[in-house]
């Protein structure tokens, strides 16, 4: 189900000459510029803008009735965010100027070149664009809301930094630039580039493909197509993902993998909105929405040169960062219980329940796979569990404990540790005792007075802390 219409605002041209409305927007609809209202009286211009929106308006100065140089200051001051390009002849370009001293987007000198026309269009679409998600993002800042909230369900959060996101997510649904979804393994990128598809009203399909390992010729041949005859073995004509995507969103999953070769045909497609099928010298519009996503820190890359520059800009126009789940522990109790519900019912299983402590025993586990981690996790203590409706923690304590083992050995870790405070002890290093003390009280506080994830975290059994706690409160009376 689609919630908001994104059908794209159409541009309006105004002019008195039939002949140059005809071929103007001939020249825009094939460059994918659409769609386009033609206008030859002038008079009707305000009579519209008052019924629809609009995109941007390419208005001649001088035509009978009412000329483009009257109507420019209304349409300024009652439709300030609506780009206005003029058009006039040669001799006129003083009067095209002081149009842009008025607040003009910009002017053309007839007869207009075509790619200047198509080039000072699409800037004018881009500024419209920004000027109305900006709005959006307004309303939604100042009112803190969702207005389809029940599309978010889908990923269980009661973070408050998890509804910034749906809200920016919202905002920019419609928008047709591209988005850029950021985040480790497992926080739900694709889920989230999903449901921006289905907030955006576009009528077709999301489409996607994961670009890690596709060679150049691979990914051409996969988004593009190709022509029969192309290259050997290319026996029929076939189309690509592009091509099924089709006034829907292509989903470029990893697209930190992706080949410098490729990085420029992709970068030519988002700025042109056309592709050739490999093989063919045809050129075809291309009327989808690009979502990509990447694990890899995409401005990293490119200052080590290996993502481009402007390919990188291009796509980060939305910049869409998923919060990894150690940073929303609060929806550990959500998720964990989704999890259990769902796991228990695949595998046929009895109702079962998560005990209170498991919670104080993952808020100390690192999820570098993030949800899908404790999916996997959840899963796995479902289908060993042998007896009760109290889910066993003896999946979830191995996990733990084994990581508790392996994180120190790393590199990153061990780098870490060696610049810990722990190890920077001023004034009087303390004795073992002092120490011992200092690190069972670190522990129980971090483990919310949990001794069994305590002990975990010190890497102890359950009886030696007891025995430490003791000995602890007896120094205290």
């Amino acid at each position: 189900m689609s919630y908001q219409a994104s059908t794209e605002l159409p541009l309006v041209l105004v002019d008195d000459e039939s002949t140059v409305l005809h071929s103007s927007k001939l020249l825009l609809s094939g460059a994918g510029l659409k769609p386009v209202i033609t206008l030859q009286d002038s008079r009707d211009l305000l009579p519209l803008l008052q019924q629809q929106e609009v995109a941007v308006i390419l208005l001649d100065l001088y035509m009978p009735e009412i000329s483009g140089i009257d109507l420019l200051p209304a349409l300024i001051k009652s439709y300030p965010e609506v780009p206005v390009i003029v058009m006039t002849a040669a001799q006129d370009v003083e009067t095209a100027v002081s149009s842009m001293k008025q607040g003009a987007f910009d002017y053309l000198v007839k007869p207009v070149e075509e790619s200047r026309l198509i080039s000072s269009v699409k800037r004018a679409v881009e500024m419209r664009s920004l000027r109305r998600q900006v709005n959006v993002l307004k309303d939604y800042l100042l009112t803190n809301k969702l207005e389809h909230a029940q599309v978010f369900s889908c990923f269980d959060t009661v973070s408050k930094k998890m509804h910034s996101v749906f809200q920016y997510a919202e905002a920019i649904a419609n928008s047709n630039e591209p988005v850029l979804i950021t985040g480790e393994t497992g926080v739900g990128k694709e889920l989230l580039a999903r449901t921006i598809h289905q907030l955006s009203g576009l009528t077709g399909e999301l489409i996607p493909v994961n670009v890690a390992g596709l060679d150049d010729a691979l990914f051409s041949d996969t988004l593009f197509g190709h022509k029969k005859g192309a290259f050997t073995g290319a026996t029929d004509t076939r189309k690509g993902l592009i091509s099924a995507a089709v006034g829907g969103t292509l989903f470029l999953d990893e697209i930190g993998e992706l080949s410098h070769a490729s990085q420029i045909k992709l970068l030519r497609l988002l700025q042109e909105k056309r592709y050739n099928p490999l093989g063919s010298d045809i050129s075809i519009n291309s009327d989808v929405r690009i979502i990509c996503a990447t694990n890899r820190n995409l401005h990293q890359r490119m200052l080590d040169d290996d993502f481009r520059s402007d390919l990188y800009f291009r796509l980060s126009v939305h910049q869409i960062e998923l919060l990894p789940l150690r940073d929303r522990r609060e929806d550990l109790p959500l998720l964990v219980k989704r999890f259990v519900v769902d796991a228990a019912k695949s595998m046929g299983k009895d109702d079962l329940v998560a005990p209170p402590e498991l919670y104080d025993l993952l808020g100390i586990y690192h999820f570098a796979g993030n949800i899908r981690e404790l999916r996997a996790l959840v899963f796995d203590a479902v289908a060993t569990h042998r007896s009760g409706s109290i889910l066993s923690l003896d999946r979830f304590r191995n996990a733990v404990e084994k990581q508790q083992q392996i994180m120190p050995a790393r590199k990153t870790e061990t780098s870490k540790l060696e610049n810990n405070n722990l190890l920077q002890i001023p004034g009087q290093f303390p004795t073992l005792n002092q120490a011992d003390t200092c690190l069972v009280r670190e522990a129980m506080q971090r483990a919310n007075g949990n001794q069994g994830v305590a002990a975990t975290l010190l890497g102890i059994s359950r009886p030696a802390l007891n025995r430490r706690l003791a000995r602890l409160h007896n120094n205290e009376e």
